[in-house]
C-alpha cells in the first residue's frame, strides 16, 4: 500500500542527456489505457458497476493499492454489501432549483446496490468519507425512522404540501428495500395524510406497494417514472448490474398502468455512442407498456465519475471510449461536465440538439405528454398528534 499526500513535495527527476529521451513516467509504464484509477480485481468485484475504488475527494491522503509481487495462492474474497443504520434528525430534503420540477423529496438510503457506473450520485459518497466508486454499491446507510421523522415534520404547523419526491438520488426501491421496508413506511404516512408523491425507480420491487399507491393514485395523489436506459440485456448487465432487466422494467410499466398508477418512463441517462441509438425503441417498447409520459437525460458527469465511467469503457467498450468522451465534451462545452442551470440535463451544442429533437419527435409520434397529470394538494391532512382530541362529528 502506497499513500501520496499533496503536502509531500514531488520526487525531483534527473534531466536526461541531450538526444536522450527519457522513459515514459511510473503512471504511463502502469497505465497504458490512460485509466484514471487502479482497478479492482476483477474477481473481488463481480457483480459490480464500478472497476474501482478510489479514495473520496475530501480525504487528505490518497491510497493505491499494489501488488508485492507474492502469489500465495489464495482467492481474493468476494466484496459483500454492508448496512449501516443512522439517525438523522430530518428527512425531507428541500432544493430552490429551477431546473426540476420538485421542491422537496426523501431519499430512504445513501449509496444504492444496483450499482448503476453512470450514476450522478456516486460523488456524494464522499460526504461520508467513502468512495464514490465500489464503496457507493457496497457500503450502504438506511433510514429506519424515516417514517417517524416525516409524520413530525408533516405535522408542524407551518408545513404547506407539494409533491414528495422519492428515489431523486438513490433508488428507493433498491434491494435492501426488501429487508428494511423504509420506503414502504414512508408511503403508509403520505398515503394517511393524502399528501401527493412521486417515485423515480428502475426496479420492479415498486410494484409490492400497489395496494398502497392505486388508491392514492384514484386520487390523485401518486404517480411513478420507471428509468429505461437500453434494451440490450448485455449492455444492461455490464452497465446496471443489479437493477431490474429492461424486460422486467418493461413489465413493471404494465403491472402499474393497469393498477391506474400514472406511468412516466425517463430515458436516463442518454449516453452518447452508446445507448442513443435506442431512444425511438424505448419509448415504443414503454408506450405499449402503458407509459403516457416521457423524459430524458444526457449523461452528467460531476466530479470523480468522470474517472469512473472512462475507466468502465476502457475496460468494457475500449474501442467506443474516445468516441463517446468526445462526444459528451461536445455537448457540455468543451469540458467533461457543466452543472449550469437549465444545461446539466440536456447539455449544448449540435450533438445535444439532436438528441432532444429525436427525443421530441418519437415522443409526440407515439402520443406521449398529450396531457401531463398534476398531483392533488387539496387532500392533505395534518397527522394527528397523540395529545389531539378526537373530533365529535
Amino acid at each position: 500500500m502506497s499513500t501520496h499526500s499533496g503536502l509531500t513535495p514531488a520526487p525531483v527527476r534527473a534531466r536526461a542527456p541531450r538526444g536522450v529521451v527519457p522513459p515514459p513516467s511510473h503512471v504511463e509504464r502502469r497505465r497504458p489505457d490512460l485509466r484514471a484509477y487502479p482497478a479492482l480485481e476483477a474477481e473481488r468485484r463481480h457483480g459490480r458497476g464500478a472497476t474501482a475504488n478510489p479514495d473520496g475527494r475530501f480525504e487528505p491522503v490518497q491510497r493505491e493499492a499494489l501488488h508485492d509481487g507474492w502469489d500465495l495462492g489464495d482467492e481474493p474474497a468476494a466484496i459483500r454489501t454492508e448496512v449501516t443504520l443512522e439517525k438523522p434528525r430530518t428527512i425531507v430534503t428541500r432544493n430552490d432549483s429551477p431546473d426540476i420540477s420538485f421542491d422537496r423529496s426523501i431519499n430512504p438510503y445513501r449509496g444504492c446496490e444496483h450499482g448503476c457506473v453512470y450514476c450522478f450520485a456516486r460523488p456524494s459518497h464522499a460526504y461520508q468519507g467513502l468512495s464514490p466508486g465500489i464503496d457507493f454499491e457496497t457500503k450502504l446507510f438506511a433510514k429506519p425512522n424515516a417514517a417517524e421523522l416525516l409524520r413530525k415534520e408533516l405535522a408542524a404547523p407551518s408545513y404547506r404540501p407539494q409533491m414528495m419526491a422519492l428515489g431523486t438520488n438513490t433508488d428507493p426501491y433498491q434491494p435492501i428495500e426488501k429487508r428494511y421496508r423504509i420506503t414502504r413506511s414512508v408511503l403508509e404516512v403520505l398515503a394517511e395524510t393524502g399528501h401527493p408523491v412521486g417515485i423515480v425507480t428502475k426496479s420492479g420491487l415498486v410494484t409490492r406497494d400497489i395496494d398502497i399507491l392505486a388508491p392514492m393514485a384514484a386520487r390523485g395523489l401518486a404517480k411513478v417514472a420507471i428509468s429505461i436506459t437500453t434494451l440490450d440485456p448485455k449492455l444492461a448487465r455490464r452497465m446496471e448490474p443489479r437493477a431490474a432487466t429492461p424486460g422486467k422494467r418493461l413489465a413493471t410499466i404494465r403491472m402499474l398502468a393497469e393498477a391506474g398508477i400514472p406511468v412516466t418512463v425517463l430515458v436516463a441517462p442518454v449516453i452518447p455512442a452508446l445507448n442513443d441509438h435506442e431512444i425511438e425503441t424505448v419509448l415504443q417498447a414503454a408506450y405499449a407498456a402503458g407509459a403516457r409520459e416521457a423524459g430524458y437525460v444526457l449523461l452528467r458527469l460531476p466530479d470523480e465519475l468522470k474517472g469512473l465511467v472512462r475507466d468502465w469503457l476502457a475496460e468494457n467498450y475500449p474501442d467506443r471510449m474516445k468516441h463517446v468522451l468526445s462526444l459528451v465534451e461536445g455537448t457540455r462545452g468543451g469540458k467533461m461536465y457543466d452543472a449550469a442551470w437549465g444545461q446539466r440535463q440536456t447539455g449544448i451544442g449540435p450533438y445535444a440538439w439532436m438528441i432532444g429533437r429525436r427525443f421530441e419527435k418519437a415522443a409526440e409520434r407515439l402520443g406521449f405528454n398529450a396531457g401531463r397529470r398534476e398531483l392533488r394538494t387539496d387532500l392533505f391532512r395534518k397527522p394527528a398528534k397523540p395529545t389531539d382530541q378526537l373530533a365529535l362529528f
